[in-house]
């Protein structure tokens, strides 16, 4: 069977965090998208994220909904299949609002950045080296 993950966040202005994606290169699927939601592609049909307003976030749930730039839940972590990838969309996210919690790090084997995305949701952006 296949599965794909599909997380929801919510957003304070749907039209400045559409843009702020789809300067990383994340597209949009048209017909899921309206004033309140914006589904969006991130690594094809595998992972997918649904943007959603703040108020029609709360719609749907009977929690309080966590500010990201007050507290944090979750670090959404993606593989990237290179440094420059990784590199990259770190750029491409600083250009578009975005900030970094810490420098990138190189472990050898592994090298990673991550960025706080203009709603405060944090992002790791990872390479791991092949294993021969």
């Amino acid at each position: 069977m296949n599965k794909s993950v599909i997380f929801n966040l919510p957003v304070r202005e749907m039209e400045k965090s559409r843009a702020f994606f789809s300067a990383l290169g994340f597209t949009f699927r048209q017909e899921f998208c309206s004033e309140e939601a914006a589904f969006m592609n991130i690594a094809g049909d595998t992972v997918q994220a649904m943007l959603m307003t703040e108020p029609f976030f709360r719609s749907l749930t009977n929690k309080p909904v966590v500010r990201a730039q007050e507290g944090n839940e979750v670090i959404i972590c993606l593989s990237c299949e290179s440094r420059a990838e990784v590199d990259s969309l770190i750029a491409r996210a600083l250009a578009a609002g975005a900030t970094t919690p810490h420098p990138p790090e190189d472990e050898g084997f592994m090298y990673h950045q991550g960025f706080e995305d203009i709603d405060g949701h944090l992002w790791n952006l990872v390479w791991v080296a092949p294993q021969d």
